[in-house]
Protein backbone atom coordinates (compact mmCIF):
# COMPACT_ATOMS: atom_id res chain seq x y z
CA UNK A 1 0.00 0.00 0.00
CA UNK A 2 1.01 3.14 -1.23
CA UNK A 3 -0.41 6.67 -0.76
CA UNK A 4 -3.34 4.99 0.96
CA UNK A 5 -3.78 2.83 -2.66
CA UNK A 6 -5.09 0.75 -3.17
CA UNK A 7 -7.68 0.62 -0.80
CA UNK A 8 -8.33 -1.92 1.35
CA UNK A 9 -11.36 -3.09 2.11
CA UNK A 10 -14.02 -6.26 2.26
CA UNK A 11 -14.38 -6.17 -1.68
CA UNK A 12 -10.98 -6.27 -2.17
CA UNK A 13 -10.34 -8.64 0.66
CA UNK A 14 -12.70 -11.41 -0.56
CA UNK A 15 -11.70 -11.19 -4.40
CA UNK A 16 -7.99 -11.93 -2.74
CA UNK A 17 -8.54 -15.06 -0.82
CA UNK A 18 -4.80 -16.12 -0.25
CA UNK A 19 -3.54 -12.81 0.95
CA UNK A 20 -1.59 -12.90 3.93
CA UNK A 21 -0.10 -9.84 4.04
CA UNK A 22 -0.48 -5.91 3.75
CA UNK A 23 2.79 -3.63 3.73
CA UNK A 24 1.92 -0.47 3.85
CA UNK A 25 4.47 2.21 3.41
CA UNK A 26 5.29 4.87 6.20
CA UNK A 27 3.73 4.62 9.99
CA UNK A 28 0.34 6.07 9.30
CA UNK A 29 -1.86 3.44 10.18
CA UNK A 30 -5.32 5.38 9.55
CA UNK A 31 -6.50 4.10 6.22
CA UNK A 32 -6.15 0.43 7.37
CA UNK A 33 -9.29 -1.54 8.98
CA UNK A 34 -6.93 -4.02 11.52
CA UNK A 35 -10.33 -5.45 12.78
CA UNK A 36 -11.05 -6.32 9.75
CA UNK A 37 -8.00 -7.51 8.17
CA UNK A 38 -7.47 -9.64 11.10
CA UNK A 39 -10.96 -11.21 10.39
CA UNK A 40 -9.51 -12.40 7.24
CA UNK A 41 -6.71 -14.02 8.45
CA UNK A 42 -4.30 -11.06 6.81
CA UNK A 43 -1.53 -9.38 9.07
CA UNK A 44 -0.05 -6.19 8.33
CA UNK A 45 3.37 -4.26 8.75
CA UNK A 46 4.12 -0.92 8.05
CA UNK A 47 7.67 0.98 8.23
CA UNK A 48 7.69 3.32 10.89
CA UNK A 49 11.11 3.95 12.43
CA UNK A 50 12.95 4.77 8.75
CA UNK A 51 10.79 8.06 8.81
CA UNK A 52 10.91 9.78 11.89
CA UNK A 53 14.40 11.66 10.65
CA UNK A 54 13.39 13.20 7.64
CA UNK A 55 9.89 14.09 8.89
CA UNK A 56 11.35 15.86 12.09
CA UNK A 57 13.92 17.75 9.49
CA UNK A 58 10.54 18.47 7.43
CA UNK A 59 8.81 20.29 10.73
CA UNK A 60 11.45 22.17 11.27
CA UNK A 61 11.94 23.57 7.56
CA UNK A 62 8.62 24.59 7.46
CA UNK A 63 8.98 25.93 11.02
CA UNK A 64 11.70 27.97 9.62
CA UNK A 65 10.16 28.70 6.08
CA UNK A 66 7.28 30.06 7.85
CA UNK A 67 9.21 32.08 10.53
CA UNK A 68 10.98 33.43 7.42
CA UNK A 69 8.56 34.25 4.73
CA UNK A 70 11.00 32.28 2.64
CA UNK A 71 7.82 31.40 0.39
CA UNK A 72 6.88 34.85 -0.38
CA UNK A 73 10.31 36.38 -0.28
CA UNK A 74 11.15 33.82 -2.55
CA UNK A 75 7.95 35.30 -5.11
CA UNK A 76 8.88 38.85 -4.33
CA UNK A 77 12.87 38.32 -5.33
CA UNK A 78 11.97 36.41 -8.69
CA UNK A 79 9.16 38.96 -9.86
CA UNK A 80 9.18 40.72 -12.74
CA UNK A 81 7.72 43.69 -10.97
CA UNK A 82 10.23 43.88 -8.32
CA UNK A 83 12.15 47.11 -8.14
CA UNK A 84 13.13 47.21 -4.68
CA UNK A 85 12.92 45.41 -1.31
CA UNK A 86 10.91 47.19 1.32
CA UNK A 87 12.55 47.29 4.37
CA UNK A 88 9.78 46.74 6.31
CA UNK A 89 9.55 43.35 5.26
CA UNK A 90 10.28 41.28 7.80
CA UNK A 91 10.22 37.64 9.59
CA UNK A 92 9.48 36.29 13.32
CA UNK A 93 12.38 34.76 15.24
CA UNK A 94 12.89 31.48 15.87
CA UNK A 95 15.83 31.51 18.56
CA UNK A 96 14.43 32.11 21.85
CA UNK A 97 10.85 31.33 20.77
CA UNK A 98 8.47 28.50 22.52
CA UNK A 99 7.55 25.70 20.49
CA UNK A 100 5.11 23.63 21.93
CA UNK A 101 4.74 19.86 20.34
CA UNK A 102 2.02 17.83 20.09
CA UNK A 103 2.65 14.10 19.94
CA UNK A 104 5.95 13.55 21.41
CA UNK A 105 6.74 9.90 19.52
CA UNK A 106 9.76 9.24 17.92
CA UNK A 107 9.28 12.16 15.65
CA UNK A 108 7.99 14.82 18.11
CA UNK A 109 11.26 14.50 20.23
CA UNK A 110 13.48 14.20 16.84
CA UNK A 111 12.18 17.68 16.21
CA UNK A 112 12.63 18.85 20.08
CA UNK A 113 16.32 17.96 19.08
CA UNK A 114 16.61 19.86 16.09
CA UNK A 115 14.86 23.24 18.11
CA UNK A 116 16.82 22.76 20.94
CA UNK A 117 20.19 23.44 18.23
CA UNK A 118 18.13 26.55 17.36
CA UNK A 119 18.10 27.57 21.46
CA UNK A 120 13.94 27.49 21.21
CA UNK A 121 12.06 26.83 24.41
CA UNK A 122 10.30 23.18 24.21
CA UNK A 123 6.89 22.24 25.69
CA UNK A 124 5.03 19.04 24.83
CA UNK A 125 1.79 16.97 25.15
CA UNK A 126 1.61 13.40 25.24
CA UNK A 127 -0.37 11.07 26.27
CA UNK A 128 2.03 9.61 28.41
CA UNK A 129 5.44 11.71 29.86
CA UNK A 130 8.79 10.99 28.88
CA UNK A 131 11.51 10.19 30.95
CA UNK A 132 13.20 12.79 33.02
CA UNK A 133 16.45 12.63 31.47
CA UNK A 134 15.04 12.34 27.96
CA UNK A 135 13.30 15.97 28.88
CA UNK A 136 16.34 16.87 29.94
CA UNK A 137 17.97 16.10 27.42
CA UNK A 138 16.44 18.57 25.00
CA UNK A 139 15.45 20.74 27.79
CA UNK A 140 10.81 19.91 27.12
CA UNK A 141 8.91 21.04 29.31
CA UNK A 142 5.60 18.75 29.89
CA UNK A 143 2.38 20.13 29.86
CA UNK A 144 -0.52 17.53 31.16
CA UNK A 145 -3.04 19.97 29.33
CA UNK A 146 -3.52 20.95 25.94
CA UNK A 147 -4.32 24.31 26.67
CA UNK A 148 -1.49 25.40 28.66
CA UNK A 149 1.02 24.42 25.71
CA UNK A 150 -1.52 26.37 23.19
CA UNK A 151 -1.55 29.18 25.02
CA UNK A 152 1.82 29.32 25.74
CA UNK A 153 3.48 28.38 22.27
CA UNK A 154 4.51 30.82 19.43
CA UNK A 155 5.02 27.74 16.91
CA UNK A 156 2.52 24.32 17.57
CA UNK A 157 4.13 21.45 16.17
CA UNK A 158 1.44 18.58 15.38
CA UNK A 159 3.16 15.17 15.66
CA UNK A 160 0.61 12.95 16.55
CA UNK A 161 -0.75 9.73 14.76
CA UNK A 162 -4.25 10.23 13.59
CA UNK A 163 -6.64 8.17 15.53
CA UNK A 164 -10.16 8.99 16.90
CA UNK A 165 -9.12 10.89 19.91
CA UNK A 166 -7.19 12.39 17.74
CA UNK A 167 -9.68 13.86 14.90
CA UNK A 168 -10.12 17.38 14.12
CA UNK A 169 -7.76 18.21 17.59
CA UNK A 170 -7.79 21.33 16.75
CA UNK A 171 -10.19 23.14 16.06
CA UNK A 172 -12.02 26.53 16.47
CA UNK A 173 -11.51 26.41 20.22
CA UNK A 174 -8.08 25.33 20.52
CA UNK A 175 -6.93 27.90 17.82
CA UNK A 176 -8.45 30.74 19.67
CA UNK A 177 -6.62 29.55 22.48
CA UNK A 178 -3.20 29.87 20.51
CA UNK A 179 -1.03 33.47 20.52
CA UNK A 180 -2.09 35.76 17.52
CA UNK A 181 1.48 35.60 16.87
CA UNK A 182 1.33 31.90 16.43
CA UNK A 183 2.51 29.78 13.72
CA UNK A 184 0.30 26.40 13.37
CA UNK A 185 2.72 23.44 11.67
CA UNK A 186 1.03 20.00 10.84
CA UNK A 187 3.35 17.41 9.60
CA UNK A 188 0.98 14.60 10.61
CA UNK A 189 -2.28 14.16 8.92
CA UNK A 190 -4.62 16.59 7.44
CA UNK A 191 -7.45 15.55 9.88
CA UNK A 192 -6.09 16.16 13.08
CA UNK A 193 -7.00 19.79 12.25
CA UNK A 194 -10.46 21.27 11.69
CA UNK A 195 -9.30 22.94 8.32
CA UNK A 196 -12.48 24.60 8.17
CA UNK A 197 -11.47 26.28 11.86
CA UNK A 198 -8.18 26.71 10.39
CA UNK A 199 -9.09 28.94 7.49
CA UNK A 200 -11.48 31.28 9.53
CA UNK A 201 -8.71 31.51 12.22
CA UNK A 202 -5.65 32.42 9.43
CA UNK A 203 -8.63 34.97 7.41
CA UNK A 204 -9.25 36.61 10.51
CA UNK A 205 -5.60 36.55 12.01
CA UNK A 206 -6.59 34.29 15.52
CA UNK A 207 -3.60 32.88 14.35
CA UNK A 208 -0.85 34.63 12.47
CA UNK A 209 0.51 31.53 9.79
CA UNK A 210 0.14 27.70 9.02
CA UNK A 211 2.83 25.59 7.46
CA UNK A 212 0.95 22.19 6.40
CA UNK A 213 3.11 19.00 4.63
CA UNK A 214 -0.49 17.26 5.21
CA UNK A 215 -4.23 18.03 4.24
CA UNK A 216 -7.53 16.72 3.23
CA UNK A 217 -8.08 15.71 0.39
CA UNK A 218 -4.57 15.32 -0.40
CA UNK A 219 -4.51 17.33 -2.61
CA UNK A 220 -6.72 20.25 -2.26
CA UNK A 221 -9.48 21.14 -4.59
CA UNK A 222 -7.65 23.96 -6.41
CA UNK A 223 -10.21 26.32 -5.83
CA UNK A 224 -9.55 25.68 -2.30
CA UNK A 225 -9.21 28.88 0.09
CA UNK A 226 -6.27 27.50 2.12
CA UNK A 227 -4.42 28.06 -1.58
CA UNK A 228 -5.32 31.58 -1.61
CA UNK A 229 -4.09 32.57 1.64
CA UNK A 230 -0.93 34.60 1.90
CA UNK A 231 0.06 33.38 5.41
CA UNK A 232 0.12 29.75 4.81
CA UNK A 233 2.37 27.36 3.31
CA UNK A 234 1.49 23.32 1.93
CA UNK A 235 3.74 20.91 1.12
CA UNK A 236 2.49 17.86 -0.60
CA UNK A 237 2.76 15.10 1.92
CA UNK A 238 7.10 14.80 1.38
CA UNK A 239 7.92 14.59 5.08
CA UNK A 240 9.89 11.35 4.38
CA UNK A 241 10.47 12.01 1.00
CA UNK A 242 14.12 11.70 0.36
CA UNK A 243 15.83 8.85 -2.04
CA UNK A 244 17.22 7.17 0.94
CA UNK A 245 14.22 7.05 3.46
CA UNK A 246 11.94 5.79 0.13
CA UNK A 247 14.27 3.38 -1.05
CA UNK A 248 14.55 2.29 2.63
CA UNK A 249 10.87 1.95 3.12
CA UNK A 250 10.82 -0.02 -0.04
CA UNK A 251 13.44 -2.33 1.32
CA UNK A 252 11.40 -2.85 4.80
CA UNK A 253 8.17 -3.65 2.81
CA UNK A 254 9.75 -5.99 0.66
CA UNK A 255 11.11 -7.67 4.02
CA UNK A 256 7.82 -8.41 5.24
CA UNK A 257 5.77 -9.44 2.56
CA UNK A 258 8.40 -12.25 1.62
CA UNK A 259 8.34 -13.26 5.66
CA UNK A 260 4.60 -13.02 5.12
CA UNK A 261 4.59 -15.60 2.40
CA UNK A 262 7.27 -17.65 4.02
CA UNK A 263 4.90 -18.36 7.14
CA UNK A 264 7.42 -16.54 9.35
CA UNK A 265 7.17 -13.60 12.01
CA UNK A 266 7.27 -10.16 10.20
CA UNK A 267 9.25 -7.25 10.96
CA UNK A 268 7.38 -4.42 12.23
CA UNK A 269 4.01 -6.13 12.31
CA UNK A 270 1.12 -3.75 13.08
CA UNK A 271 -0.30 -5.72 15.85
Amino acid sequence: VWYHKPAINEELLQSLPNLKVVASAGVGIDHLDLKLLSSYGVKVSNTPFIVSTDTADMGMALLLASSRRLVEGHEMAVSPGTEYFPADWLGTEVSGATLGILGMGKIGYKVAKRAKAFEMKILYHNRNQRKKEEESAVGAVYCKKIDDLLQQSDFVLLAVNLTPQTHKLIGKRELELMKPTATLINISRGLVVDQDALVEALQNKVIKAAALDVTYPEPLPRDHPLLKLKNVIITPHIGSATKKTRWVMMEEMAESIEAGLAGLPIPREVL
